[in-house]
Formats: C-alpha cells, sequence, structure tokens
C-alpha cells in the first residue's frame, strides 16, 4: 500500500475541519482508528507512516500515539476483540470470574487469540459502564450483567 485509500483520506479530511489548520496531529487518534479498521483491527508500521505523512506531522508523533493507547494494536489480532473490564466496580462483581470463564471457554489467556483467528481476549482497566458490572465490550458493544449463560449467548450470536 503507498497511499490511503480515498474513502479514508476523505474521512480523515472531515476530521481535519475540526481543529485549526496548525493542529493537524489533533486527528491522529481517529485517523489510526479508521485505518486499522480497514486493516482488520491492527496496525502496521507501513499503515503509521502513511497517516503521519497524510497528516503532514512527524512519524514518531503517530507511533508513540499508537504504543500508548490501549485501543490500538500493533500485531495481528482476533476478527473480535473482548475486552472484560477489571476495574473495582467490575471486580467486585465478578470480572474475575468472566475472565476466567472466557479463558476457559476459548481456550486462550489474556492477550491472546482463539485458534481460529475469531477473538482476541483482553482486560481493561475501565470501559466506564459500572452500573451494568460486571461487563465486557466485543468490538463497540458493551455488554453488562454478565453471567455465564449470557455470555455464551452473546458469543453464539457473534459471526
Amino acid at each position: 500500500m503507498q497511499e490511503l485509500p480515498q474513502d479514508i483520506t476523505t474521512a480523515i479530511d472531515q476530521i481535519l475541519q475540526k481543529f485549526p489548520a496548525t493542529q493537524r496531529q489533533s486527528a491522529v487518534i481517529a485517523a489510526l482508528m479508521l485505518v486499522q479498521k480497514r486493516n482488520k483491527g491492527w496496525l502496521t508500521t507501513e499503515l503509521m507512516d502513511l497517516v503521519a505523512d497524510y497528516l503532514q506531522i512527524d512519524r514518531i508523533i503517530v507511533y508513540e500515539v499508537a504504543n500508548f493507547y490501549s485501543l490500538f494494536d500493533l500485531k495481528p489480532v482476533g476478527r473480535h476483540k473482548i475486552y472484560v473490564c477489571t476495574n473495582l466496580s467490575c471486580m467486585l462483581r465478578g470480572s474475575e470470574d468472566v475472565v476466567n470463564y472466557l479463558q476457559e471457554k476459548l481456550c486462550v489467556g489474556l492477550n491472546q487469540t482463539t485458534a481460529d483467528g475469531k477473538f482476541t481476549l483482553r482486560a481493561a482497566e475501565c470501559l466506564a459502564a459500572c452500573g451494568g458490572a460486571p461487563m465486557m465490550q466485543i468490538d463497540e458493544e458493551y455488554h453488562e450483567n454478565l453471567t455465564p449463560e449470557k455470555i455464551n449467548k452473546i458469543l453464539m450470536e457473534i459471526e
């Protein structure tokens, strides 16, 4: 890939309109999210370079953002990312049991991907849904008040 696809650059241009012309780096997170989604959920160095070049900013800025935020992956992941909230509210309501159940059910540990490439399991520090603890996020969708039965139903519905 030598340049970003037209639909991605169009979307980045729309994002850039929200910021002063001298603050192009303000669009880094949104641009990386667009590119990562297009690339099956992860970022390559080449893609990060293309984002930096398109935004006309130093590549190191893009690398720093991609390495700092846990929402970016720098190696291949499953088609669906499962984040289990393990912060205090969720922990007090059983998030450890949810993590253990998912590890056993999916035959993976945290930060691992299932053999079929369908799921990557992660712990998240906080997903800001304390009232529905324990909870998990799969892709962009929240699932709250989890039980083994509810988890089974959710996973069965995902293609």
